[in-house]
């Protein structure tokens, strides 16, 4: 059961992985393709903030939140097929930032390709999300093993 686990946490942390290593090989001196895209949803979801909460968002170079998700993907991914559910808090946390700049559904109306293609890519996200959310409630309510030694009980006599 113990292989069976570390097989299925492997196989779910094999999204992470690849697209780490595949953003890490495009990253270049710019950021590559990654941070080409994030840049115009990033700057639509900065005026939305500004708008809806009047709280400006800092400027912040592109390939510096690439760098920073690729270290997240990475040493969460590693963390969690080790069982770590710091590892899959790690993960968790890059999900719910990414999935709503990433995948904008919200900025297109209804009828629109963009917005179904954007929609399910959510949803999957959403599903990641609901699976981490899942090992982490399972991985705190199963009891801890003690180290306690058992002390020997007296012979009688």
């Amino acid at each position: 059961m113990a292989f069976l686990s570390f097989l299925g946490r492997l196989l779910f942390v094999s999204v992470f992985i690849l697209s780490a290593y595949q953003e890490f090989n495009e990253f270049g001196v710019d950021g590559g393709p990654a941070a080409k895209l994030l840049k115009p949803k990033f700057n639509v979801l900065s005026k939305h903030v500004a708008a809806q909460t009047g709280f400006q968002v800092p400027h912040v170079e592109m390939k510096q939140l690439i760098l920073g998700a690729i270290i997240m993907k990475a040493l969460g991914s590693l963390l969690f097929v080790f069982g770590s559910s710091f590892g899959a808090s790690i993960l968790l946390l890059h999900q719910a930032i990414s999935a709503p700049i990433l995948y904008d559904f919200y900025n297109y109306e209804a009828d629109m390709k963009e917005f179904a293609q954007l929609f399910v890519k959510f949803t999957q996200s959403l599903a990641l999300l609901g699976a981490l959310l899942f090992f982490i409630g399972m991985k705190n309510s199963m009891p801890r093993r003690s180290l306690k030694k058992k002390t020997p009980k007296a012979k009688t006599n």
